[in-house]
């Protein structure tokens, strides 16, 4: 176990969905020397930009969340740009720390590292045995890399890095953005819009039938700093909730939760995505004694009341 509280540690993408909340546990843990490299300061994508930050902020901890990405919609969008932009940054940057001596990379893969159909619960044993759904396979690949760099270079050069694979987030500080927002932000903005206008109908990608798992931000958070404490290996863990729910019982449960009571209307000309998600959570709390905590519906009414009070900022 790391005793985290003295050591500099750098949160890439620190201000982000969920930066936010891994700096306020960290904080919560006693660690005073956090740093967040902005991307107007240093762009990750560059090597020049890694060097410079490793010199200025001289991390021993690096817990690299970073990412370029989107909903399903953005993935269609840029495949090439999201591929590149996030391989070249957890490449360059678990490299760079390795060369600069940092003590432990906490690298965060993505749940579209899985192969479109793997048997559900996911087990972190199938990552292999298959290609990823098509719409995030460019993005889902480029994050498993990091896979591949800490497993390889734990074996040549004695390199301490974990790599973490938390399922679909929600919560507070969340994406909203129509464009690039995931399922759960996007659905609570349409719903409460409507509320607002009078609107009789809402529309919603897909059949409703594909299953996701979701997983609250501040667990999350909690799982990362547990697992940069106490987890020392690089076999992949899953981060989540160890529970499935379809879009349309989502849809259900969120119409209901912000008082929209007009008909929802199911566009199946765009694509459902992976078609179950659900993750084995047994690893995580066995290795370093994670179970997410937040109940569903709970933490959705917190997303909802954080959307209403913030959407005019």
């Amino acid at each position: 176990m790391i005793d985290i509280k003295n050591k500099r540690i750098v949160v890439t993408g620190g201000a982000g969905f969920l930066g936010k909340h891994v700096v306020k546990k960290l904080e919560e843990k006693g660690c005073k020397d956090i740093f967040i490299p902005r991307s107007k300061d240093y762009n990750l994508i560059h090597e020049a930009d890694i060097i410079r930050m490793l010199h200025d902020f001289k991390p021993q901890i690096i817990i690299h969340l970073a990412a370029v990405v989107g909903g399903i919609g953005a993935n269609r969008e840029n495949p090439g740009r999201f591929f590149y932009e996030n391989i070249m940054m957890g490449t360059q940057l678990m490299e760079q720390s390795r060369l600069f001596g940092v003590e432990k990379f906490v690298a965060i893969g993505t749940i579209c590292a899985y192969p479109k159909y793997t048997p559900v619960p996911f087990n972190e044993d199938e990552i292999w045995n298959g290609y990823p759904e098509e719409t995030n396979a460019p993005y889902g690949l480029a994050k498993k890399m990091m896979l591949v760099q800490s497993q390889a270079y734990r074996e040549q050069y004695g390199f301490n890095s974990i790599y973490l694979l938390p399922v679909n987030l929600y919560g507070p500080h969340d994406n909203f953005d129509p464009n690039s927002s995931h399922v759960i932000p996007a659905l609570i903005k349409k719903c409460v819009e409507a509320v607002e206008k009078g609107d009789d109908n809402i529309e919603v990608w897909g059949t409703g039938a594909a299953t996701r798992e979701f997983l609250y931000v501040d667990d999350c958070a909690e799982a990362i700093v547990l697992a940069t404490e106490k987890y020392e290996k690089s076999a992949p863990i899953n981060i989540g909730a160890g529970r499935e729910i379809s879009i349309k019982d989502l849809v259900g449960i969120l119409t209901e939760l912000t008082g929209f009571v007009g008909e929802v209307i199911w566009d199946s000309t765009k694509p459902d995505g992976q078609p179950r998600r659900c993750l084995d959570t047994q690893k995580a709390e066995k290795e370093f004694g994670f179970k997410s905590k937040t109940d569903f519906e709970e933490g959705l009414k917190n997303t909802i009341q954080w959307y209403i009070e913030n959407k005019e900022l």
